[in-house]
This record gives structure tokens, C-alpha cells and sequence, in this order.
């Protein structure tokens, strides 16, 4: 855990504490870890105090248990807990690949498979590619139930709170918050990560790794490579302080 810092932008309205939880990538057992972790955290709350936490997408791919994660989040059995969940660009690969097979190559070699398997698809074998996809395509439209296809269609690009804007990989500098393209919020790396810009409000994300959660003027980066690292962090912001919680051992 990492002490407080003093930020001159960020700020909630009083009473609220968010929890901002980095990409899960099918760990079921790392958002388990973490939610208890938070949970015990908020018993800090005054009375009256309201809890939120905000997940910034990439809830499937890469681990074993995307299927079990979607089904944990939409039952979401915190009733204490105020919850928002943001679009990543795994999900978005996944919707596209419904309906589009050019989208399945690049999404099954970034961690697709898995989430294939965590449904029970198996890809036919001795038959030519496109085929294969067509038929992986076919079966996965068939055994997604409908209300992981709802959740995953009503996942939003952003949400505000106070001084803070949470989104899945980041804002393009220099575009209103409005104006931002769909596409620049669940895919935009360098250009967003090397600005210095001030984008009115303190971006809070996930998407790209890093060993530890980062936390800049203009910015708070919290993808700690859960899938692999067995790390997944959440920043928690209060007032005008942010300060981290991992699953770590």
C-alpha cells in the first residue's frame, strides 16, 4: 500500500470513496481476492459514507475464467456497492467477432482461445481456416448466453465522477471529452500515455502494463498485468488523495 498523495485536480464530492479496479483478464480468483480486499477496506467508511467502485474492462481473455468472471460480475452480489463497468478492447474484439470473422485472427492470438474454452467452444480441426472461424463463430453465438451478450453490448466507453474521468486505455490529448472516438478510449496507447497534457480532469486506466500502478499529475494507470503477474491493483480515491491496494501476497 502506498501512502496518500495530495492531487490538485481530482477531488470527489464528500462521503464517496471509489474503487477503481485494473483489467481482470478471466481471473476469477484475483477479482475474488480484490473484492475482499475492498470490502474490508470500506468497513473504514463513516456513517453515511457512500462506496463505488468503477472497472475499467478487460473482464475476459488471457486467463482460464473469463465465463465465470462475467457471470460473478453480473450477478454482482455487493449490494453495498455502487458499480459501473467500462467497455475494454477485449470486449469489444469479442462483440466485433460475432458478427465480423475478419476480427477472430488478431482476437484469438491476444487471449481469445481462452475465453472460447472457458465456454466449451473447441475449434474443429483438419479444415481450412476461414472455415474453422466460421465455425467457432457459430458456435459461440450459440452458447453466449443472453444476458453476457446484454451486458457486454451496454458496457460504457467512460464514466465521471467529480474530477476524475475513468475509461478502459485513455483519452487522445487535445479532444473533448465528448468528441472522443469510441475506438481512442478502449485502444490508444503512446500518444495518450507519453502527453502531459491536462485533460480536465484526472484520467483514471487500464490497459497498459506496467509493473506498478502509476500515478501522475494528469493521470493514474492501474493495469498491473493481472493475467500473469498474479497482481491485480484498483486505485482508491477520497476527496482530493489517492492511494493503492493489490492482490499481492
Amino acid at each position: 500500500m502506498v501512502a496518500p498523495v495530495k492531487v490538485t485536480r481530482g477531488w470527489l464530492p464528500a462521503g464517496l470513496r471509489v474503487y477503481a479496479v485494473g483489467d481482470i483478464h478471466g481471473r476469477l480468483d484475483l477479482l475474488l481476492a480484490m473484492l475482499e480486499r475492498i470490502q474490508a477496506d470500506a468497513e473504514s467508511l463513516p456513517p453515511g459514507g457512500r462506496a463505488r467502485i468503477v472497472f475499467l474492462g478487460d473482464y475476459l481473455d488471457r486467463g482460464k475464467n473469463s465465463k465465470a468472471v462475467l457471470d460473478y460480475l453480473i450477478s454482482w452480489p455487493l449490494p453495498r456497492f455502487e458499480a459501473d463497468f467500462l467497455r475494454g478492447n477485449h470486449e469489444a474484439t469479442l462483440l466485433q467477432f460475432l458478427d465480423n470473422l475478419n476480427a477472430g485472427p488478431g482476437w484469438l492470438t491476444y487471449g481469445g482461445v481462452n475465453t472460447l474454452l472457458s465456454y466449451g467452444v473447441r475449434a474443429p480441426v483438419d479444415v481450412p481456416p476461414r472455415q474453422r472461424l466460421a465455425a467457432v463463430q457459430q458456435q459461440l453465438r450459440a452458447v453466449l448466453p443472453p444476458a453476457h451478450l446484454a451486458f457486454l453490448r451496454r458496457l460504457a466507453s467512460y464514466v465521471e465522477i467529480g474530477g476524475y474521468v475513468f475509461v478502459h486505455a485513455g483519452l487522445r490529448p487535445g479532444v473533448p471529452l465528448e468528441q472522443q472516438k469510441p475506438e481512442d478510449m478502449v485502444w490508444i496507447r503512446e500518444d495518450f500515455l507519453h502527453s502531459t497534457a491536462d485533460h480536465g480532469r484526472v484520467v483514471v486506466h487500464g490497459h497498459t502494463i506496467s509493473m506498478e500502478a502509476e500515478s501522475l499529475p494528469n493521470r493514474i494507470g492501474i493495469d498491473t498485468g493481472a493475467y500473469s503477474t498474479g497482481r491485480l491493483s484498483a486505485v482508491v480515491l477520497e476527496g482530493g488523495e489517492r492511494r493503492f491496494i493489490d492482490t499481492a501476497l
